[in-house]
């Protein structure tokens, strides 16, 4: 089982190194076109051979991509391809229940907006499940929020306009898994280029994203990646603020770091308990 794990900056990195070396204390350096992956070796449960890279790609949607990429491409070229991309890292969550009323029958409803819940997501969520600073958020759906253009009636959403897509969905199973592991709030994270600031701008992305449970700028880079090389993604996020007005005297970043790195104490042994079949699925 090999994993590619992908995050924004350093500080993400060495959580995420910190958790994994608990089964795994020799780290390697490797260069690779545009970076260096930091490279553990843990030993599963199952003793099976699992190997999980780090990568620093950057920030934001577009750099994440090219980082992911560039990984992915260095591995398949080597014949030592990733079975699993993973974007993780700290992020927004939202703290608020979302709206219960349907929106505006004027407004387009995109495909990034379900009006139904998938199989296994949440509902419109109840205050009380909402996630905390510090809380750990897996992704069941990776979802592009402002992947589209503005229009007279509203955002739509490139899927609305005839191209492109602007959602992934990772594996049920694994995302199942992961979030019983480590007792995370499952939902849709939303990948933003800019970040929330406002308290009207979370209410509209809640109205047009019932599900969404955080916000981070990676997430769909790293899935857009691995799709055009059928590899499963997966995104993990600790939540360090609220989504909504930018108060740092709020910000939990040390609390969010540390639980991301109990969060991959926790998921990489249980990686190495899997394997995929094409579809992404346990076997």
């Amino acid at each position: 089982m090999r994993v590619l794990i992908v995050t924004a900056v350093p500080a993400e990195r060495d959580a995420v190194v910190r958790g994994i070396a608990a089964t795994a204390p020799e780290v390697a350096e490797l260069p690779i076109p545009g970076g260096v992956i930091h490279r553990l070796s843990p030993v599963p449960p199952t003793g099976r051979p699992l190997t999980v890279d780090v990568l620093v790609a950057g920030v934001g949607p577009a750099a994440a991509a090219a980082g992911t990429a560039a990984a992915l491409t260095a591995a398949a070229v080597a014949r030592t391809p990733y079975d699993l991309a993973v974007s993780a890292g700290i992020g927004g969550g939202f703290t608020t229940a979302p709206p219960t009323t349907a929106a505006p029958a004027t407004t387009p409803r995109t495909t990034a907006a379900p009006t139904t819940p998938r199989p296994g997501s949440a509902a419109p969520r109840p205050g009380s499940a909402a996630p905390r600073p510090g809380s750990v958020v897996v992704a069941d759906a990776i979802v592009a929020a402002d992947l589209g253009a503005e229009t007279p009636d509203g955002f739509a959403a490139v899927t609305d306009l005839g191209f492109g897509t602007v959602e992934h969905l990772p594996p049920a199973p694994l995302v199942a898994a992961v979030a019983e592991a480590t007792d995370a709030v499952r939902g849709t994270v939303l990948t933003v280029s800019t970040v929330t600031g406002s308290a009207e701008r979370a209410a509209e992305l809640l109205r047009r994203h019932p599900h969404a449970v955080a916000e981070a700028m990676e997430g769909f880079g790293v899935a857009e990646a691995a799709a055009a090389q059928a590899v499963p993604a997966l995104e993990v996020r600790t939540v360090s603020n609220a989504v909504g007005p930018r108060d740092r005297a709020a910000w939990r970043i040390g609390e969010a770091m540390a639980a991301l790195t109990s969060a991959f104490a926790t998921i990489a042994p249980l990686l190495g308990t899997w394997t995929f079949d094409p579809e992404g699925t346990r076997q």
